[in-house]
């Protein structure tokens, strides 16, 4: 048994902005409505998402009427006037929200501005759907008690996202392609951060990660502006500059922990970023604390 009061309290409570990797979204309100009856013909200025647990009805949306019963999904879609009507009550769960588009990506703005215009209304039978995994687990259940409370948040941007693939009619449209892209950079950037002392060639990252060194050296020129062997540079100077004012390493095991072939490039190049030699950097940066 659900207990939609507490449910309901506390979905609106704590969860009135999401963040998530490639969105953000502002939520208008959260319903667990254990026996919702009709409503008269209204619209939003947002999307309004309802999963039916139990009961029968019918929803309807440009004079077309779609039957509602227990697994059926449906989506109202900003501007759209709709109604739903049910006789005996419907236990239903909803969610009414809009994608904050200043701060969410370009793939995400794009696929919810295609969801407004061509969503497919209504879905039946789809209680084994990942978004109904996703509804039950944010419901809290008599003697089961709800998950942590830190836990939540990942997962209602989780149901959020999902209702692209529920209601997209582009099933195959590949909404995740920047986020993909996203994950190639940073698990780069982290090889490099973790094997400064290594030689760090092109062709050796772009065979860890499997991809090209084309598409690897474009990654890093898109994706934050900065060639590869800049971003290397950059990173053995960051780490440089660390290690001169937390150990008590030499000036040569420096240069060598941080992968610079020789005391004398390592020089030349931390004078360079930083506009001291590193003996001098480490000396007056400790003199200041």
């Amino acid at each position: 048994m659900y207990l939609c009061k507490e449910t309901d309290s506390m979905l609106n409570e704590v969860l009135n902005v999401i963040h998530g990797p490639a969105a953000c979204f502002k939520i208008q309100y959260w319903g667990v409505n254990p026996c919702l009856f009709d409503n008269q013909p209204h619209k939003h200025s947002f999307f309004e998402v309802c999963y039916i647990i139990n009961g029968e009805g019918e929803y309807t949306e440009k004079g077309v009427v779609y039957p509602l019963r227990a697994g059926t999904h449906f989506c109202s879609r900003p501007g759209i006037n709709h109604q739903i009507r049910t006789k005996e009550g419907l236990l239903i769960v909803y969610v009414a929200f809009e994608l904050d588009e200043t701060l969410s990506d370009d793939t995400m703005r794009e696929a919810f501005s295609d969801l407004a215009e061509h969503a497919e209304v209504c879905i039946h039978e789809a209680d084994n759907h990942p978004t109904a995994h996703l509804w039950k687990s944010l419901l809290i259940q008599e003697g089961k008690g709800s998950l942590p409370a830190a836990a939540i948040p990942s997962l209602a941007y989780a149901l959020l996202v999902s209702f692209l693939s529920l209601f997209g009619k582009d099933m195959t449209k590949p909404y995740f392609h920047r986020k993909n892209t996203h994950i190639l950079l940073q698990r780069a950037k982290l090889y490099i951060r973790d094997n400064l002392s290594q030689p760090l060639h092109l062709g050796h990252v772009a065979g860890y990660l499997n991809v090209s060194e084309r598409h690897l050296s474009r990654l890093f020129s898109e994706g934050i502006h900065e060639t590869f062997t800049d971003f290397i540079r950059s990173e053995r100077i960051r780490q440089a500059a660390h290690l001169l004012l937390t150990s008590e390493l030499s000036i040569k095991e420096i240069a060598e922990v941080t992968g610079f072939s020789s005391v004398h490039y390592f020089s030349r190049t931390f004078m360079e970023e930083k506009k001291l030699p590193p003996g001098k950097f480490r000396q007056q940066e400790k003199n200041r604390l």
